[in-house]
């Protein structure tokens, strides 16, 4: 039996795995089940809990799944590069009915601890389509159906930030959702679960490797926005994010990493605006921030 091509193009899904033995059977079978995935990519860097041996049951079962085990934890950033970079070359059927990535024209990517729905992929590919280059989010939530505000964000304002600092006030980056609009255009989505074109993610070069966790998706979606792209969340498409199943097993790692995603974010994209007074607030600001952060991260997985 053949498959006739996507008229929209098929969709690759890129996984990155890190000690996510609890969900990745269920993300992984939920893609398998999607509507419009033509490959899986499952880039796991040095899980030590089991989630290897699931990613390879799925992959004998399924030849679009197909995993790479990094030796080491390079980031998420260089696993999601490696996952679009596998893509390239595979010649893999199965009687005919499974296309792979080689000529997917749409990458998704997709938290281990995301469970999408069988046409949320297709769905999100469908108002990308036709609206020129666009990077899409869903609308995020738990397992209580409580929204994630990092799936609607703005552009950090670190002098906003600073000030909010120094009057003991919280500053977010968060944006409300707007019923009013099935596609909500943002600065940032979550990298969650996101989906843009191949040829975009390809124009702007991936992801930057500098990060190794947290700010890179706001990284990807300033570099989207600033060549042309629309950047939005579609608000009618709902999704389960299981938050935090690996960070809870690290929170001194993610914390450090989270704030120093955020300087290089600041270095790479504001410090140049800026004389050398304020840059240095910022970097204090950050670095003091940390230890606080890092004490709260470490109560909570308590």
């Amino acid at each position: 039996m053949t498959c006739s091509p996507d008229p929209l193009g098929g969709i690759a899904a890129v996984v990155v795995s890190y000690r996510s033995a609890a969900t990745i059977d269920d993300c992984l079978s939920r893609l398998r089940a999607a509507d419009g995935v033509v490959a899986i990519r499952v880039v796991d860097n040095a899980s030590d809990d089991g989630t290897l041996d699931v990613v390879q049951r799925h992959a004998l079962a399924d030849p679009r799944v197909h995993f790479v085990a990094n030796p080491d934890n390079p980031g998420f950033a260089v696993a999601c590069n490696q996952g679009v970079a596998d893509l390239a070359g595979r010649e893999v059927t199965a009687d005919g009915a499974a296309r792979d990535g080689a000529d997917a024209a749409w990458i998704a990517f997709v938290n281990p601890d995301c469970l999408v729905e069988p046409g949320t992929l297709a769905r999100l590919r469908e108002l990308a389509f036709g609206r020129g280059q666009a990077l899409l989010g869903a609308d995020l939530v738990d397992e209580t159906g409580l929204r994630d505000g990092a799936a609607r964000r703005r552009d950090p304002d670190f002098g906003a930030m600073l000030s909010h600092a120094l009057r003991g006030r919280a500053f977010t980056l968060e944006i409300a959702i707007d019923e009013q609009q099935p596609l909500q255009q943002v600065s940032a989505v979550s990298g969650a679960l996101m989906l843009m074109p191949r040829a975009l993610f390809e124009r702007i070069e991936g992801f930057d490797e500098g990060y190794r966790l947290h700010a890179e998706d706001l990284d990807l979606c300033r570099r989207a926005h600033a060549a042309g792209a629309l950047v939005a969340v579609a608000n009618d498409v709902r999704v389960v994010h299981v938050r935090g199943v690996s960070s809870r097993s690290r929170p001194l790692f993610v914390e450090w990493h989270k704030h120093r995603g955020l300087w290089r974010y600041f270095d790479k994209f504001e410090a140049a605006g800026h004389g050398r007074l304020m840059r240095g607030a910022v970097f204090a600001a950050i670095w003091l921030r940390f230890p606080i952060a890092a004490a709260r991260a470490w109560w909570r997985r308590g």
